[in-house]
């Protein structure tokens, strides 16, 4: 019986880990705004947004990025090509603010990954020294600039990228909410603890321009499908660290069905897969209502017990109080069951290389390269 047990100690500890890791974020958010703002660090800021369609909340998530307390920025929105539909809305943008610095760029240098293709023509129109990326359905408050830049006031820190919670329009993406809160953010929260570096979510991601440059540009990332990962890889091999803000932005789901939730999943699963290697094999760990059923079925019901109260435990902690996600406030229970789905995508993410994004079909090799279209 004492040797069944060993079974549940990597999840049970896993779990006391996620439990710790997210209090620590939370503390470190509560020493943050209790600091004082006065002459803060404000390097002058280039916004770089690639933009391809429109998201549910475009045009709130564009607002809400102009309307910034911070001294000197200016934001540069891309599309490859003029006729997007997101382009019209830039335009709208210029309209109601002419005050702002806003700029429409329209035009992609070559790339497998369409997106870096865009970031490469904006960074040719980057004026200032240091440059924030975030993806289009990014919603943040008036704060968002002057938090997430304080960190590279460290001359070590190379890269800050920031936790985020989703906002669902539909059931399905209500359920993918509910996972990324419950179980990739909290995992996010992890990997410092576990000395992982190399960690950038597309959600915002910060930079000195020049350190880009010493790491390769923009080109050396233009093949692969995991950019945001690629780019955070690159320059903390510079010697310098990644940073997990403690500010948390709002992204908003477009996948309005089960089988978009899925495929969303599955890209993602994929694209980590490529880029962690070995390391991903042991993620079952992290899904613990895989453990919590096996416990049920061998009739270990005290490991079983204890880890649907550390999972809960996580997810409230996590989801609800550092991310805020209403989702998680009401759903939290559910977490559980989202790890069995989760295990399932963990197993299908090993029967291929197939990836579907933005409405094409694409393969990635063992590197994470988009491979070109036969």
């Amino acid at each position: 019986m004492h040797l069944f047990w060993l079974i549940f100690l990597p999840p049970l500890a896993y779990q006391i880990l996620a439990i710790f890791a997210s209090g620590q974020h939370a503390a470190k958010r509560r020493a943050n705004s209790k600091s004082p703002r006065e002459g803060a660090f404000q390097p002058a800021v280039s916004v770089l947004k690639p933009l391809c369609g429109l998201d549910p909340n475009t045009h709130d998530a564009f607002v809400s990025q102009i309307q910034q307390d911070y001294s000197e920025f200016e934001i540069l929105f891309g599309v490859s090509d003029s006729s997007d539909p997101a382009a019209d809305e830039v335009r709208r943008l210029q309209r109601e603010f002419p005050d702002s610095s806003i700029r429409l760029i329209a035009g992609a240098t070559p790339a497998r990954n369409g997106k870096v293709g865009v970031l490469i023509e904006l960074s040719k129109h980057a004026r200032n020294p240091v440059w924030v990326v975030n993806d289009s359905d990014i919603r943040v408050d008036s704060n968002y600039l002057r938090e997430i830049i304080a960190p590279l006031a460290d001359p070590e820190a190379g890269l800050v990228t920031c936790p985020y919670r989703a906002e669902a329009h539909t059931l399905a993406a209500g359920w993918e909410a509910l996972g990324i809160a419950t179980e990739f953010m909290p995992s996010t929260f992890v990997a410092p603890l576990l000395g992982v570096r190399e960690f950038g979510l597309g959600s915002t991601l910060v930079f000195r321009a020049d350190d880009l440059k010493r790491a390769g540009g923009f080109a050396a990332i233009a093949d692969y499908l995991a950019d945001d990962y690629q780019l955070a890889k690159r320059i903390t091999a510079l010697g310098k660290r990644a940073v997990l803000s403690t500010y948390t932005v709002e992204t908003s789901l477009g996948d309005s069905t089960w089988a978009g939730v899925w495929w969303h999943q599955i890209r993602w699963a994929r694209t980590i897969r490529v880029s962690k290697g070995k390391a991903y094999a042991g993620l079952p760990i992290a899904q613990t209502g895989l453990w919590i059923l096996l416990g049920l079925i061998t009739g270990a019901y005290v490991p079983a017990l204890l880890l649907i109260l550390l999972r809960w435990t996580t997810a409230i902690l996590a989801g609800a109080l550092v991310l805020r996600s209403y989702i998680v406030a009401r759903f939290f229970w559910l977490a559980p069951v989202w790890d069995l789905y989760s295990f399932a995508i963990w197993m299908a993410s090993y029967a291929g290389r197939g990836v579907r994004w933005r409405g094409r079909r694409l393969f990635i090799d063992r590197t994470g390269r988009i491979q070109p279209s036969v």
